[in-house]
């Protein structure tokens, strides 16, 4: 398999939401209820990429031509020494083969990274795991969803 990863373009907006609904539909359904997922579905449509797409660094990986991932990082609240990672989601056959990995790498290499002190993101409960892999600590020293289904989790450099 041949990846690239490059800095989204709007053009990608329609197969990027298409990716993360085939995720959230397939990897994401054990652990969310069948409203969750259309709620999350509708929140990550074409629209919502553009939108993350306007307020962060957002990537996507491609395997050929083909959109097989994404993510993005952002300015945390307003302070430039914490950035939050957002809408990291990787097609489901491409899942534990070290691909978010490589998507993970060019995060934590953007500019927004580097700057800051405090990373952040809010997991899902399917993600969390691969999260702390990369040495994400849980903010709150526990791995329970709040009230969004997300698990806070943080990395302090």
């Amino acid at each position: 398999m041949s990846f690239t990863i490059r800095r989204f373009q709007n053009t990608d907006a329609a197969e990027t939401a298409g990716i993360i609904e085939k995720t959230l539909l397939i990897s994401n359904r054990p652990d969310y209820s069948d409203a969750d997922i259309q709620e999350m579905i509708t929140l990550y449509s074409r629209d919502g990429v553009l939108e993350r797409a306007e307020t962060s660094h957002f990537y996507v990986i491609c395997d050929r031509e083909a959109i097989i991932g994404c993510g993005g990082i952002a300015e945390y609240m307003g302070n430039p020494t914490e950035s939050i990672l957002v809408t990291v989601f990787l097609l489901p056959e491409y899942q534990g083969k070290g691909v978010g990995r490589l998507i993970m790498e060019t995060l934590e290499q953007d500019e927004y990274f580097l700057r800051a002190s405090r990373i952040v993101i809010h997991s899902s409960i399917t993600a969390h795991m691969f999260y702390k892999k990369l040495g994400y600590t849980y903010a709150d020293g526990s791995a329970v969803p709040d009230e969004e289904g997300c698990i806070r989790m943080e990395k302090r450099r």
